[in-house]
């Protein structure tokens, strides 16, 4: 019998960690029922998915475009058959809720998303949602105007003291006295 040593010595715990690790992980990604509500309420009151509203509608519509350019004989058809298919399509949109509670319920615990829930349901959380693109515009526009003059100020400055240096470098040396 050979013993075993160094490397092999290390491969049994290390395969029995790696295991132990897998099972860790796969209960770790169950997420209860009650975490996936407190998910799908914390999405709906930030309206988080709503900027993926006309994605269908917009596919449909391009879609359209681009058939009815082809063969513009077949317009109503075309229509026809496009809206059919995207109002088929249109009970997949859950599909997205669901993988977006999942994410949510991934990165909050439960109760985060409750607390998410309430300020965002309150009238200031409303208020944010709605005030807080114009106000988010209105900083970038700040914040520009500032870099700019600092900008301006820093270049300004960093000249007049260049000026200077070189404009003492560049006068001629008197001899020295003797």
């Amino acid at each position: 019998m050979i013993p075993a040593t160094g490397f092999r010595r290390l491969i049994a715990p290390f395969s029995a960690l790696v295991l132990m690790a897998g099972v860790h992980s796969a209960f770790a990604q169950e997420i209860s029922e009650s975490h996936l509500e407190a998910a799908r309420a914390a999405i709906s009151a930030i309206n988080a998915t709503e900027q993926f509203d006309q994605i269908l509608p917009n596919a449909a519509r391009a879609l359209k475009g681009e058939l009815i350019q082809k063969d513009p004989n077949l317009e109503a058809l075309i229509t026809k058959t496009v809206d059919d298919k995207a109002l088929a399509l249109a009970s997949r949109r859950a599909d997205l809720e669901t993988e977006s509670a999942r994410a949510y319920a991934k990165a909050f615990t439960e109760d985060e998303l409750k607390a998410i829930t309430a300020f965002y349901t309150s009238p200031a959380g409303k208020k944010l949602l709605s005030e807080g693109p114009i106000v988010t515009r209105e900083v970038v526009k700040a914040a520009n105007i500032w870099q700019n003059g600092v900008a301006r100020d820093l270049a300004r400055s960093v000249a007049e003291v260049l000026a200077a240096q070189a404009g003492a470098a560049a006068a001629p040396q008197q001899p020295a006295k003797q």
